[in-house]
């Protein structure tokens, strides 16, 4: 990829979703984390990102951005919410997800994420902490919410998921039949060689995600 390939896919795609949302990782404060983290938890459904960010903006309309506030919220009034913000689809799923999430949240770490963090030996037990939290949390909502951490938390370095590995070998930033674990060390050193000022490595995750959603839609239209 040449430089101005790569600049221009950045100035385009390389947005991070957190910021999008108008949240703040940079301090890497509780509040902040813990509203990029239900925002990851709703990015973790098979859902299209404005969708998202909407039901996010009437979360955030309602004050409803801490454990506290969504274990206190209770199943009925989640479910109006996810369904006021279009995640119809997911609602009944998402809504007991998040109860079951918070109330371990808050039993195991006293609601913060940063103590999940300072408590884990290592990046994959940070990783391995934040899935026992509840069943919803899988693989790919772990490396979401972990993505935009990285500089931020020192163990937040997960492995790209399927969506970048596909867009990186898409691209030819990474070696077609990559480990997830081989494909991060091929995107790192692509970086390192190709560094985009006032760009980080997380903007170029961030791009590769959106380029794998696109890739994706056009094979199931062509299916």
């Amino acid at each position: 990829m040449k430089p101005a390939e790569l600049k221009a896919l950045l100035a385009k795609h390389g947005q991070q979703y957190s910021e999008i949302l108008g949240i703040d990782l940079s301090e890497g404060t509780d509040e902040e984390v813990f509203k990029w983290f239900l925002a990851s938890i709703l990015f973790g459904a098979p859902i299209t990102e404005s969708s998202v960010i909407k039901t996010y903006r009437v979360f955030e309309k309602h004050g409803i951005l801490t454990p506290h506030k969504i274990v206190q919220t209770g199943w009925d009034s989640l479910v109006k919410i996810l369904d006021e913000g279009s995640y119809t689809r997911y609602d009944f799923k998402t809504a007991t997800k998040l109860q079951l999430v918070m109330g371990n949240l808050l039993e195991k770490y006293a609601g913060s994420l940063n103590r999940v963090h300072s408590e884990a030996k290592d990046a994959r037990d940070l990783e391995r902490r934040l899935k026992s939290l509840g069943k919803g949390i899988g693989d790919v909502t772990a490396s979401i919410f972990l993505r935009e951490l990285r500089g931020v938390w020192k163990k937040a370095d997960p492995v790209p998921t399927d969506l970048v590995i596909e867009a990186s070998v898409n691209l030819g930033l990474v070696k077609k039949g990559a480990t997830p674990e081989d494909a991060l060390k091929q995107l790192r050193v692509f970086w390192s060689k190709n560094k985009v000022s006032e760009m980080s490595f997380v903007n170029l995750e961030a791009a590769l995600v959106r380029v794998g959603k696109s890739l994706r839609g056009k094979k199931r239209k062509t299916q």
